[in-house]
């Protein structure tokens, strides 16, 4: 049984340690890494081979089972329980730091054995070394750099700009971490570099007030009760309320169009919105509906040009006549 964390690199890294005859072992491990610990035999099946259900059917009930399967539960570095497999052992007592060089080190091990087969073709279909591709999630921060999921969501491509069919090499400068879904809508029929909406999620304006609130921290400690984020939005209560508990959920990076938010972006905002609503209700009861709204651009009465949606708590007798709710941005077209 191993013991320790160098037992552990040392035989995973082994030919007479970790023993291949295809490239199943180290794909299983990894799936199970990447997957919070565990995974089902069809989730393996499709790390084997991507959307061919004929061909992911053959590998659940043909091959994980029999090998890798039984070969990873009797070196100890897994266990079953149905079709369920989990970590066991020095596996479930990874550092994230660990679990990284586990994963490079299996990655390295599937390259070799792809490069075993093929050891005298074409330099633009070697796969990406291990060390390459952990440094390229590395920099994207283990997030997709066009749609912006985390790999902790969603497994993360390393993908090449200029695809390896029109000559895209394995240079770092044509490397980008994309998605699985993304990765596959791109295939090879786009050359487009996405590393820049990547690196834009942290700009700011100095001079942009929204900007200010992201950035300070004595703000935040003054706000403690009001403000909530992730990753790439925050929320705050207004400070010119339209009713108690009137919120403004806003996008980390300076972008004064909503229609300019990245679809990740959209998402986030839309994460904080419904957590503040549920927040809300849970101490106020007599909360009964909610406006929800942005202004874009100065005519529509835009006044910080920094996205920011409101999220309006309304209550019963608020206003005298709120029919036609936000047609009363024109107020003589509020009631119809």
């Amino acid at each position: 049984m191993i013991q320790s964390y160098e037992e552990l690199k040392t035989f995973i890294s082994s030919k007479t340690g970790l023993r291949m005859s295809h490239i199943y072992k180290p794909v299983m491990l990894l799936k199970i890494l990447r997957n919070g610990g565990q995974a089902t035999k069809h989730e393996i099946a499709q790390e084997f081979v991507l959307g061919d259900a004929k061909t992911i059917e053959y590998y659940e009930k043909k091959v994980i089972h029999k090998m890798p399967g039984s070969r990873l539960v009797r070196d100890g570095l897994l266990e079953k329980s149905g079709d369920m497999y989990y970590l066991s052992g020095i596996m479930c007592q990874l550092t994230s730091n660990q679990q990284k060089e586990i994963e490079n080190i299996l990655e390295n091990r599937i390259n070799d054995y792809l490069l075993m087969r093929n050891p005298f073709g074409d330099k633009n279909n070697e796969p990406v070394p291990g060390s390459l591709r952990f440094e390229v999630l590395r920099e994207a921060g283990n997030r997709c750099e066009l749609c912006g999921v985390s790999s902790a969501l969603k497994q993360i491509d390393v993908d090449h700009i200029i695809p390896r069919s029109n000559g895209g090499s394995n240079d770092k400068t044509n490397l980008q971490a994309l998605c699985r879904t993304c990765n596959a809508q791109k295939k090879d029929l786009d050359s487009t570099d996405f590393r820049c909406v990547h690196s834009s999620y942290g700009n700011r304006d100095e001079n942009c007030l929204f900007c200010q609130l992201e950035t300070s921290k004595e703000r935040h400690i003054r706000l403690a009760t009001e403000y909530i984020e992730n990753e790439l939005a925050f929320s705050i209560f207004d400070d010119y309320p339209v009713t108690e508990g009137h919120t403004l959920v806003i996008p980390k990076r300076h972008v004064s169009d909503y229609f300019d938010l990245y679809k990740s972006e959209q998402a986030a905002i839309d994460e904080l919105l419904k957590s503040q609503r549920a927040n809300l209700m849970s101490k106020d009861d007599s909360i009964s509906g909610w406006n929800v709204g942005v202004n874009i651009g100065s005519s529509s009465g835009q006044t910080i040009f920094h996205t920011h949606i409101h999220l309006i708590p309304r209550r019963e007798n608020d206003a005298k006549d709120p029919k036609g709710g936000v047609r009363g941005v024109i107020t003589h077209k509020q009631k119809y």
